[in-house]
């Protein structure tokens, strides 16, 4: 390959503290290094407007303690189309944009593969407060992130205790739940509900109600809702509607005679969970040990 001359550093998707500072950091250290290095306003956007400025030393010093991201952000359908793509390939090279460095999250790591693939070298700074990266420690923006929802969380824990009350405070990380995670462990939190674990012990639901305890919307409604065998059964069994074939397993002696049951191709779904998380689709009998697990 050649000697990369001169990049194109973009931001993309959800802002996130530390965007500013990566872009510096790049900058200068390409600077360093006798690369040109440009700046693509408004993310993938920017790149398929060719909205380019250069990008110096004197610039990238001035917002290093700034928030947000001084190139802007944007999140761009039109780069996921083959018209879209070639029109930011041809920025590139009207540019003379040998590669490209992206900051942002997964949306945004998507893009920069696809721009790989089409040709242009791409590689992705992560940048986003979820810190749902694979491969990275801490992503740029998670340290601050979380330091803003313990800040968020001291000053209410006083309104809370006056009260004496207990609340619920939802805090950001898109499917991820780093933040509620360590910011929960960090104040104390009696309980944390993070979407990587999914099980609910909905049963314990009707024994709050029987104390007196309001559940919302109620303990029936949320047990259809999360449990699959009762709303399989409610909707088969006691309404009569039907249904899709399904059998229930919980050896995997008994899953793969429920495959054979059923028949190939199926689908397979944890028991409890939602948002469509653990579920399969199975093929044939050698992609039945890999959906059980």
């Amino acid at each position: 390959m050649e000697k990369i001359k001169k990049i194109g550093v973009l931001t993309s998707g959800g802002d996130a503290p530390g965007m500013n500072a990566a872009i510096r950091a790049i900058t200068d250290k390409a600077l360093e290094q006798g690369i040109e290095v440009v700046g693509v306003i408004g993310g993938y956007r920017g790149l398929i407007d060719n909205k380019i400025i250069p990008l110096t030393s004197e610039f990238v010093n001035s917002i290093v303690g700034l928030g947000g991201t001084k190139l802007y952000s944007d999140r761009c359908n039109d780069f996921k189309t083959e018209e879209g793509m070639q029109k930011a390939i041809d920025t590139c090279k009207k540019n003379n944009i040998d590669a490209i460095i992206a900051i942002g999250g997964d949306g945004t790591f998507r893009g920069a593969t696809d721009l790989s693939l089409h040709g242009i070298p791409a590689i992705g700074v992560t940048g986003t407060i979820d810190n749902d990266i694979t491969a990275t420690d801490y992503t740029v923006g998670f340290d601050t992130a979380m330091n803003t929802v313990l800040g968020a969380l001291e000053r209410f824990a006083d309104t809370c205790e006056s009260h004496a009350r207990c609340n619920v405070v939802e805090v950001m990380g898109r499917r991820a739940g780093f933040l509620a995670l360590n910011a929960g462990i960090a104040v104390g939190a009696t309980s944390i509900i993070v979407p990587e674990i999914e099980a609910i012990r909905t049963e314990r639901l009707f024994e709050f109600e029987e104390q007196g305890i309001q559940v919302v919307p109620s303990a029936r409604a949320v047990n259809y809702t999360m449990n699959r065998r009762a709303i399989r059964d409610l909707a088969s069994r006691e309404l009569g509607l039907r249904t899709a074939k399904y059998v229930f397993a919980k050896t995997f002696e008994e899953f793969k005679k429920a495959a054979d049951e059923i028949g190939f191709p199926c689908v397979v779904k944890p028991l409890m969970s939602s948002s469509g998380h653990g579920q399969s689709y199975v093929h044939n009998e050698e992609e039945l040990e890999i959906a059980f697990k």
